[in-house]
Parts: structure tokens; sequence; C-alpha cells
């Protein structure tokens, strides 16, 4: 059974699918979980503390679901692939983790700030880590990287970052649509198969070759 504050999040979530972060109200947020406002401010403290707390979900998530990929019985070097097939398609249906994983971030999503400094400490130890502020782009790829065997972090990042050029893709002219915005996730392709092949030939590379290293 979720809890409050789970419920709080799945709700935070689902209304931004339909609106903007700026026009969400928490009143809204409370009635979906079935909660009361009180419950949520006393788990947020604020809205913009379920900004933070909402951005931190989903990085936490991000990191379980490459952890767990990683570390499947499996070779490593199919491991790697899957890892980045995942991370396209985890990103293309979920903005808040593309804007994590890539920095861009727009006017309908949370804030990504950091509590402001000299704040109380939030009550909730789950919060208190939600307001120390959101993971950076590079600090996500160092993290992923860290859950594989040294042989293999250089592998590891190589399909990381192929992965995420691969999520940033659509951003390009030949993926905009009219008026030169970015077209909906619902449209963007899962990674193609090429680019799963040059992780696969890399890493095979990297496999037979004496050195650490890639090459």
């Amino acid at each position: 059974m979720a809890t409050a504050r789970e419920a709080l999040l799945d709700a935070a979530l689902a209304a931004l699918a339909h609106r903007p972060w700026s026009v969400v109200r928490m009143a809204d947020l409370a009635a979906a979980a079935r909660v009361s406002r009180q419950t949520l401010y006393n788990e947020f403290g604020s809205k913009e503390g379920l900004a933070r707390a909402l951005v931190r979900r989903e990085a936490d998530a991000y990191l379980d679901g490459v952890r767990r990929l990683l570390t499947a019985p499996a070779p490593p070097e199919r491991n790697l692939v899957a890892a980045a097939e995942w991370i396209v398609a985890r990103a293309a249906a979920r903005p808040v983790l593309r804007a994590l994983l890539t920095g861009a971030w727009d006017g309908r999503l949370p804030a990504p700030r950091p509590a402001r400094s000299g704040a109380r400490p939030a009550a909730v130890p789950a919060q208190r880590r939600a307001d120390e502020g959101p993971p950076a782009p590079g600090e996500l790829v160092e993290a992923t990287v860290a859950c594989v065997d040294e042989r293999w972090a250089a592998g590891c990042e190589l399909a990381v970052r192929l992965a995420l050029s691969h999520v940033v893709a659509p951003a390009f002219p030949a993926a905009r649509g009219a008026g030169g915005q970015c077209e909906e996730p619902e449209s963007w392709s899962p990674m193609t198969p090429r680019i799963t092949r040059v992780i696969e030939t890399i890493l095979s590379v990297e496999t037979r070759s004496p050195r650490k290293s890639m090459p």
C-alpha cells in the first residue's frame, strides 16, 4: 500500500502530464491523493518542497533502474546495451527524468532548486534529502558508471553518453514539429538498432583489447 507521501508524488507526476507546474494546485493534489492538505504540507513543507521531492524521486528511480540492469546475471556488454536502451525509453516517457539527464528544464516542470540557505530543516528525513537539491547530469552519469566493475567503467560511460545523445536528438530540426517545437515524447522512436550496434561493436573491441581502458 502506497504511503501518503508516495500517493502525493504520484498525483503530482500525473498532474504534470496535463498542465504546467505553475498552475498545479496543492489542494487538487491532496484531493487526488485522498489526503488532507495539512498532510501534504507536513510532508513537503511547501509547493517548492514538493517539487524538490518529485525531482529527487525521479533521480532515485533512475539510479535503481540502471543499477538493476547493470548488475543483472548476464554478460556485461549485454547489460550495458540493455541499460542504454532503458535510459532512452524511460527518458522519453518521463519529462522530469529527461530534464535531469540533460539539464534542459522548461517552464512546464518543477524548478530544481535546493532549499534556501538558512531555512529550517524539514521534519521528514526524506524531505531533508530532497531539499539538498537534485543531482546534476554529470553526477547521474558518474553514479551510473559506479554501478559496474572498473573494467567496464569506460564502456559504461560510453553507453550512457550515447543513450543521452539519443535522448536529446529530437531537439534537432529533423525531429521538430510545426513552429520549430520538439515533438511530444510519444512520437519519439526507441533507440535505433544502429546505435545499439555501435555500442556492441565498441564494447567488443574493448573486451579484445589488452588495455583496461577504451582505445
